[in-house]
């Protein structure tokens, strides 16, 4: 079978003009550096040395930064372009919660620098880094607060139409703020590490209690009016994202806690801070496994009927990204085989998960039919 005949001839077929690539983009697509990111971020961490992982991993974080900035650029044309429709997206009630996505791909281009850019490049890139956290640290904070205030005021929203895609825009800065407990370590200045570790502590408070109080929402969303359609099926997942952020972030603050609060002479603190973070930790995971479970019924349930793709499929790797994290975090702590196993095989389910979704999207962006945005449906280009 001669498969090449399933390619469309020339890119961007199912488009009127090349130029709706711009007209049509979102920033849905950031949910692809998610995912990409957190795979490169997972595979470091696996409890077995794997010749050639790191290098792979490595490469994942560089293709990150390609991916990013490349849709940073077709975002920002589209603004420069067609002002008055991309701004339609504020008043949109499911694109405008896309906005998270954007601080927290960056988030994950920023933990990557840590992780190979300071063995590849030494000391120097620490204050780019430092720097780009603050810059995602306030944009986080912006789409945690703004976004929120446009669903009270400007959009149209029902509870039969909730789905956990609400939690976009306000995980992110429980995402800075787990970002922020790997940088503080690698700050030369007390001072800094203390700014960066209290900031982060802060950010997670601004984020997690209202993912929690949201997914409360959710729940009686679910059992009043059951599944959402099967466009938003990956949906499911994403409710794992703020409760295995949340017990990350914790747990990674809490190592940090020890040392960087005795050095302000606030050591029975820091070791308050580290057990704490501990226990949050285990407990949060545990609340995660609830969340995992469910989503894998919700998922079965809706493959009954088949789910059509889209970019929302990006939305099952990084929830279950972060998950596996925790849970080879917690193996390496704890040190209990259980953790590290189940870590693995979340981090090879990940890994062939992420295979499917972008060869999928890579063919679809080729063909065209992913640049879609509701927004602005209607309206003749």
């Amino acid at each position: 079978m001669n498969h090449t005949l399933l390619i469309p001839r020339r890119p961007f077929s199912q488009l009127s003009h090349p130029r709706e690539v711009i007209r049509q983009f979102t920033p849905n697509w950031f949910a692809a550096t998610m995912g990409t990111g957190i795979l490169s971020a997972v595979l470091t961490q696996l409890p077995v040395h794997i010749p050639g992982m790191f290098q792979l991993a490595e490469a994942l974080w560089m293709l990150n930064i390609v991916m990013f900035l490349s849709f940073s650029v077709l975002y920002a044309a589209r603004w420069v372009m067609f002002f008055d429709e991309a701004r339609r997206i504020f008043g949109h009630s499911t694109v405008s919660m896309f906005f998270g996505t954007i601080p927290m791909g960056m988030a994950t281009i920023i933990n990557g620098l840590l992780t190979f850019g300071v063995p590849q490049w030494g000391q120097g890139v620490l204050p780019l880094a430092e720097a780009l956290w603050w810059l995602d640290v306030a944009m986080s904070l912006a789409c945690g607060v703004v976004i929120p205030f446009m669903m009270f005021t400007r959009q149209e929203h029902r509870i039969d139409q909730m789905t956990a895609v609400w939690l976009l825009p306000v995980v992110a800065a429980e995402v800075a703020a787990a970002s922020g407990g790997l940088l503080a370590p690698h700050l030369a200045d007390s001072h800094s590490q203390f700014s960066v570790l209290i900031t982060s502590y802060v950010l997670w408070a601004l984020s997690v209690p209202v993912a929690f109080s949201m997914l409360t929402i959710l729940l009686l969303r679910m059992a009043l009016h059951k599944l959402p359609h099967e466009n938003m099926a990956a949906s499911s997942w994403l409710a794992l994202g703020p409760i295995s952020t949340g017990a990350f972030g914790l747990m990674v603050l809490g190592a940090d806690s020890p040392a960087i609060f005795a050095a302000h002479g606030l050591s029975g603190v820091g070791e308050i801070a580290s057990g704490l973070g501990l226990i949050a930790g285990i407990l949060l995971w545990g609340v995660g496994v609830w969340w995992l479970l469910m989503a894998v019924l919700i998922t079965v349930r809706y493959l009954r009927d088949g789910i059509p793709f889209n970019l929302g499929w990006w939305g099952f790797t990084f929830p279950l990204g972060v998950f596996a994290l925790t849970t080879l975090k917690l193996g390496a702590v704890l040190q209990l085989g259980f953790f590290s196993v189940l870590g693995s095989l979340l981090v090879a389910s990940l890994a062939m998960l992420w295979l499917v979704i972008m060869r999928r999207t890579l063919a679809g962006a080729y063909k065209g039919e992913l640049f879609v945005s509701p927004c602005i449906a209607g309206l003749k280009g």
